[in-house]
């Protein structure tokens, strides 16, 4: 038996593909640890409380843990309502997190900072695949693991709103302002004063923007003065509309529908071809020189991947996506979308560096087309493979819902 056998496996992030993973662990009789920044369980959803998926119970739960909840004498919720972020964690995860196969493993609070083989760096090469994984944490700890589960997401790196991928001329004094508001910004709860009777820019084409412009909608009903406008680098927002009636989760379709019915009733105004350049005090300015008065923003031009505390280990990064090179091209956002994504698992997931391994919306880097099932038969398939049972391991199996764009 070597040294690393002995050691857990380090789960990083308690968010829902995370503690997959660690039910994963739990139900196979591995140990491990679980390792969440926040100060509480999905953390990062907490951020987004207040909305609605588009997908409904059956599909945002886990097979696996499922049946350990249900073994502890948990109901699930209706498997065809449609829960929020909220209620995917009161309801879901923070029992799995509490259920003792899980509770005791999971460690709240503490951040990765740097991940190292112990002994190694990263030229190093003989006898590195049986040398120990160093995680070095943020309250001045360092732990060994036997193999590491990366399910920490991209929720806390957003991207920039400039237009070239990098922040826009002043886009840093804009968000320590305050003006900035990422993702999906609570409009019509918490933040509702920031954002009622004022000048609100939506930067972005994806479910994150359009679920964000609808609310603000019904917010501009209901407080005079308040104006929407849509920033769009392409140069239509057809896609952005997505598949209507013929997209298989009818709320995601029904998203595409409304906007586009507000967009043709003037309530939103829709800027394509626009490319931020800089960003003023009251607006937003393209590099061909258009401007769009905006006192207030939303960033809701996705998320990428920090590898930044893994520059000592041996990834194998598509330069595009930040994937690894084989999912690359199975989760292009170019040629797929959320439904379109073929069955993956262990095998497109795995690094040069042997036993380090990226799951959830971080596998799939800045790719957008993400859903939770695809991150629940990643988990499957990669704690299978750590266990030894490859047969598993490779028998992926994962139907997901058509967008009918």
């Amino acid at each position: 038996m070597s040294s690393t056998q002995r050691l857990p496996v380090a789960v990083i992030g308690a968010g829902p593909v995370g503690l997959a993973a660690a039910t994963q662990l739990a139900t196979r009789g591995l140990d491990f640890v679980v390792l969440e920044a926040g100060d509480e369980i999905a953390a990062s959803i907490r951020e987004w409380a207040h909305v609605r998926l588009f997908t409904p119970w059956q599909i945002n739960t886990d097979p696996a843990a499922r049946d350990l909840l249900e073994q502890a004498g948990w109901t699930a919720p209706d498997s065809e309502r449609l829960p929020t972020g909220g209620e995917l964690i009161d309801s879901y995860l923070s029992p799995l997190a509490a259920h003792p196969a899980i509770a005791s493993h999971v460690r709240l609070g503490v951040t990765v900072t740097v991940i190292a083989r112990q002994g190694f760096d990263k030229v190093r090469t003989v006898g590195r695949d049986t040398s120990p994984f160093l995680i070095r944490l943020s309250d001045g700890g360092e732990l060994l693991a036997s193999a590491i589960i990366d399910a920490s997401g991209t929720w806390c790196t957003p991207n920039p709103l400039g237009g070239n991928g990098i922040p826009a001329h002043k886009e840093t004094e804009a968000v320590a302002a305050g003006r900035v508001f990422n993702g999906m910004p609570d409009v019509l709860g918490r933040l509702r004063a920031q954002f009622a009777g004022e000048s609100v820019a939506v930067v972005g084409a994806g479910h994150s923007a359009t679920g964000t412009l609808l609310a603000l909608a019904d917010l501009a009903e209901a407080e005079p003065g308040t104006s929407l406008h849509w920033v769009l680098r392409a140069p239509n927002p057809s896609r952005a509309y997505g598949g209507g009636d013929a997209d298989a989760l009818a709320a995601r379709g029904a998203i595409g529908t409304r906007i586009k019915a507000l967009v043709d009733a003037g309530k939103i105004t829709v800027h394509t071809s626009f490319l931020v350049q800089e960003i003023t005090d009251r607006s937003l300015v393209s590099a061909d020189g258009r401007k769009i008065d905006a006192a207030v923003l939303v960033n809701s031009t996705g998320t990428r991947p920090d590898h930044g505390p893994t520059t000592e280990l041996r990834l194998d990064l598509d330069p595009i996506l930040g994937s690894t090179r084989a999912l690359a091209p199975l989760i292009d956002p170019n040629h797929h979308s959320c439904g379109t994504v073929p069955p993956h698992g262990v095998d497109e997931l795995t690094h040069p560096e042997t036993g380090f391994y990226i799951v959830g919306a971080k596998s799939y880097g800045r790719a957008p087309t993400f859903l939770l099932a695809t991150g629940y038969e990643q988990a499957r398939s990669v704690v299978a493979a750590l266990a030894g049972d490859w047969k598993a391991a490779r028998d992926v199996q994962l139907e997901l819902p058509e967008t009918g764009v």
